[in-house]
């Protein structure tokens, strides 16, 4: 069979992260976790897409795989006929959980995606170290999706089952295309790591599919995905593979996207919308992808579109899609951000709301929406190196990210909040999508596997090259080996990150050719770092990277040292949950309060910005040893008898307390209670844009 892989890269990716087998994490604190997810997190995953794991939400994933490909070999045998469609909703359950019909579809309409992003997340972790039983499952995986694919190419359970007449007939909310791109990028990463093609060949098909339905002929459907994701895996399908039509289907895709007469009013048979009437904010459908300008709709399916928008803006180099890209991230990150990274606001439609509305205690910040920034941010740092972005991925990826699965790698959160108290959590209709612990599973088990997937390859987030250069991103442990005019070279870096602002550089191999190292300042430690062993070098520094330029050899040794202390943080005086409150971050990491260590009631807690806060290592978790720091302030103290509800003010009565804080992706490791971020504070109270009046 052909092999579909391309061989050279396309001359117009030119910074670019490294193929997988020439860069390895070797970082302490990343390594840990990647050696979680192989061991523990992706065995227990597929057991919960098997439904195998007592008292978890089932997911009837691969028993919709059996279920379609059982089908598909009676179909081909002429046994039996595929039925007509019916819509049996965005969510089909048994009657009885443990008894799914054996030729039903169950789950969610976009079920397929969590094997998919499980087989991706698997070639990750091959990459990393050999596993013959893990490629052995996999292998096995892959045969049970080609298995369902339909002759055509067409690969989608919901559709096999419930009746392939009605394909692409609900592109708005039925994820098939959606289901598609995660396909594309399981098959990809599979492929590039394994040299096993198979799952290639079927999303070859399936594209080869898409590509004719949705050409720009007459009798092409001029639809687009209702949930992007299609477009960024069409782009990697394109340059994995070479072949273009992939990627000019991700355009149009792009190009169609809010343009008038909607095609999602035409697909319901709905009266057109009048000029003045946007509909589709939800999907960002509303307008031209080169017109919108403000982070609108669903926070997972916004962070997938701009990522697309911001490969094609690359891969094009449309000026007006940049633009429109940097004017996203721009209000993404400065405008509707939690501090954690997390990104939307709001559990109604799991969206954005307005600028600086930043609420605490109702937060959503999904994992996927962080999974999602990430890869927003990567694809902007590959058409323009500035530290901005690679500080909001760093920000993402050590708390809001993290925070979505627990130290033993079998729990996760779905929503990430920053305040927590577990009474609400069940008192308070608004408030119970927060959990005060992390779930088994869930019906919906999107994040799980896409965190899975994020932390096996964050070495593609940390490094990328050009010809020329090699850019630092992110200050983690590894070794890679860069391609120079003249050969070769292994680079070296080690790192202690995040725990301290250690960070070295070394050339084992030397280089006869001059290359340049660019290495992010990290925002954090302001201004303030030391280098030694660059003395030879050219040097200059530009969007927030150190750039030294010369002939590396075995003798240099670059040792970065980057100031990393505790420090207060303080909001935009525009986000008015925070008005008179701080968090406390040290390096990259951001901190919190939990009642298992102050106590409850920690709405009554409140910090001396004037005094210093101390930093010792604990022993927090089995394993895990880590800073903690400690603050100082004061606590109001509770009432020895009931008071009223109202009286007149007076001052509180309060005492002096010393307050414990942790990583915030540590949270809720230990025992249920509250939480809490952002802390009453006095000092220094003032809040970012300040004036006197």
């Amino acid at each position: 069979m052909e092999n579909r892989l391309q061989q050279r890269p396309d001359p117009v990716l030119q910074n670019e992260p490294f193929a997988m087998q020439n860069a390895r994490v070797t970082d302490a604190f990343w390594r840990e976790k990647m050696r979680l997810v192989r061991n523990t997190v992706l065995p227990h995953q597929w057991k919960l897409l098997n439904d195998a794991v007592p008292g978890a939400a089932k997911s009837y994933c691969i028993h919709n795989f059996r279920a379609a490909a059982k089908a598909t070999a009676r179909r081909k045998n002429g046994q039996e006929a595929a039925p007509h469609y019916t819509d049996r909703g965005f969510e089909v359950l048994p009657d009885e959980p443990d008894a799914p019909l054996p030729d039903r579809f169950y789950g969610f309409v976009f079920q397929d995606s969590d094997l998919y992003k499980w087989l991706e997340a698997v070639a990750y972790a091959l990459a990393d170290e050999p596993n013959e039983a893990l490629e052995a499952q996999a292998d096995a995986a892959i045969d049970l999706v080609c298995q369902a694919q339909q002759a055509d190419g067409y690969l989608d359970t919901y559709y096999i089952l419930n009746g392939l007449d009605g394909a692409f007939t609900n592109l708005k909310d039925h994820h098939e295309l959606y289901c598609f791109g995660h396909l594309a990028e399981a098959a990809v990463a599979y492929a590039q790591v394994t040299g096993k093609t198979k799952l290639l060949e079927a999303t070859c098909r399936w594209a080869d599919l898409l590509d004719a339905r949705f050409s720009d002929s007459p009798d092409g459907c001029q639809g687009y995905p209702g949930h992007p994701e299609a477009e960024l895996a069409l782009f990697r399908l394109f340059a994995a593979t070479g072949c273009a039509r992939y990627r000019d289907l991700a355009l149009r895709f792009l190009n169609r996207r809010g343009q008038r007469p909607y095609y999602f009013d035409k697909e319901r048979g709905c009266t057109p919308a009048a000029p003045e009437e946007p509909r589709y904010i939800y999907y960002q459908a509303h307008l031209p992808v080169r017109e919108q300008h403000e982070a609108v709709g669903h926070a997972v399916r916004a962070m997938y579109l701009y990522s697309g928008m911001a490969d094609a803006a690359r891969l094009t180099g449309d000026e007006t899609l940049l633009g429109a890209c940097r004017v996203l991230f721009e209000d993404v990150t400065a405008r509707k951000m939690y501090v954690t990274g997390g990104v939307g606001s709001t559990a109604d439609g799991e969206a954005f709301t307005f600028a600086y509305d930043l609420p605490n205690d109702t937060a959503y910040a999904e994992t996927c929406a962080a999974a999602g920034l990430v890869f927003f941010a990567r694809r902007m740092l590959q058409i323009e190196p500035r530290a901005a972005y690679a500080d909001v991925m760093e920000r993402v990826l050590y708390n809001g990210l993290l925070s979505g699965m627990s130290a033993d790698g079998k729990r996760f959160f779905y929503v990430n909040p920053l305040e927590v108290d577990p009474a609400a959590c069940t008192g308070d209709p608004r408030k119970r999508h927060v959990h005060p612990v992390r779930q088994a599973w869930f019906g919906c088990a999107c994040c799980p596997p896409n965190l899975a997937r994020m932390i096996g390859s964050v070495g593609q987030y940390a490094w990328t090259k050009t010809q020329d250069t090699l850019f630092v991103h992110l200050h983690i442990g590894g070794e890679v080996l860069l391609q120079t005019r003249s050969g070769k070279s292994h680079v070296l870096m080690e790192s202690e990150f995040p725990w301290e602002g250690n960070f070295s550089v070394r050339f084992p191999d030397g280089c006869s050719d001059v290359f340049t190292l660019a290495v992010r300042i990290p925002a954090w430690c302001a201004g303030q770092y030391t280098v030694e062993g660059a003395e030879n070098a050219k040097w200059w520094v530009r969007d927030g990277y150190l750039y030294l330029q010369k002939a590396w050899s075995v003798q240099d040794a670059l040792q970065f040292n980057f100031a990393m202390h505790p420090q207060f943080v303080r909001s935009d005086a525009r986000v008015r949950e925070n008005i008179g409150k701080v968090a406390l971050a040290r390096g990259p990491l951001v901190y919190c309060m939990e009642e298992a260590d102050n106590g409850e009631a920690l709405h009554l807690c409140t910090l001396d910005t004037a005094a210093g806060v101390d930093v010792s290592w604990e022993t927090l978790l089995p394993h895990t040893r880590v800073p903690v720091l400690t603050a100082s302030g004061f606590r109001i103290c509770s009432p020895e008898a009931a008071p009223p509800l109202y009286a007149p003010a007076v001052p509180p009565k309060r005492e002096n307390a010393r307050y414990r804080f942790i990583p915030y992706y540590l949270w809720a490791n230990r025992t249920a209670g509250e939480m809490q971020v952002w802390t009453r504070a006095e000092g220094n109270t003032g809040f970012a844009g300040e004036k006197k009046c």
